[in-house]
């Protein structure tokens, strides 16, 4: 049985086939890796927790996207459910790499008008030998996006915990600013049976307390 948690992220891992997003999953939700893994067939769906603060537990909801062309219509019925999404490339195989844009447009324009909270993965890092795509460039499309950029192994278990905490911690803090919020008939973000009241920043309460007391004193 779950742990208490306070909020739910429904997560979803995007790139072509091969770049290695089973793997960074079952290295991130199970602490194993295996050089052998079968393709995966529509969406398949993992799930861990993190403690983000004191107080504060997050379940995630981890989506494992097919990147085959012919699960396309499959896996976009899942885009306008996630908050927020893991844009992989292989960083030995450069067509992984420059299909990162066309991964972030299609989604981009499925979630409209909503947006998702994304970061660039390469993945593979400890293939330096055969890499394809160096740091900078990664870094700069990471940039031109607006998001982070992560170098992964889950062969190594490099950076992994990282790559995914970074993301969620992320959504959280927007959540605290108010630019994500819970919605009715989505399931991108869900609050659990103890969920934290978020409140505003020092300045809206002392904003907030000033207008209460020009109100009515009746």
């Amino acid at each position: 049985m779950d742990a208490l948690w306070q909020y739910q992220f429904r997560i979803i891992l995007l790139g072509d086939s091969t770049v290695g997003k089973s793997s960074l999953l079952k290295r991130f939700t199970d602490g194993i890796y295996s050089d052998v893994a079968d393709p995966t067939v529509g969406v398949d769906f993992y799930a861990r927790s993190l403690d983000i603060e004191p107080g504060v537990k997050i379940k995630l909801q981890l989506w494992d996207t097919a990147g085959q062309e012919r699960f396309r219509s499959i896996t976009t019925s899942y885009y306008r459910n996630s908050v927020g999404g893991l844009l992989v490339f292989d960083l030995t195989n450069r067509k992984t790499f420059d299909h990162v844009r066309e991964w972030h447009k299609e989604v981009s324009e499925h979630i409209l008008p909503h947006h998702m909270v994304y970061i660039l993965i390469g993945h593979k890092s400890d293939l330096q030998k055969d890499r394809k795509v160096s740091r900078d460039e990664a870094e700069q499309l990471a940039a031109e996006l607006g998001i982070r950029y992560v170098e992964t192994s889950a062969k190594c278990n490099s950076n992994v915990e990282r790559a995914f905490e970074l993301l969620t911690r992320d959504i959280y803090e927007l959540m605290k600013m108010g630019e994500i919020e819970t919605r009715d008939g989505w399931d991108g973000v869900k609050s659990g049976l103890t969920a934290k009241v978020l409140y505003p920043g020092e300045d809206e309460e002392e904003l907030a307390t000033a207008s209460a007391e020009k109100g009515c004193h009746c």
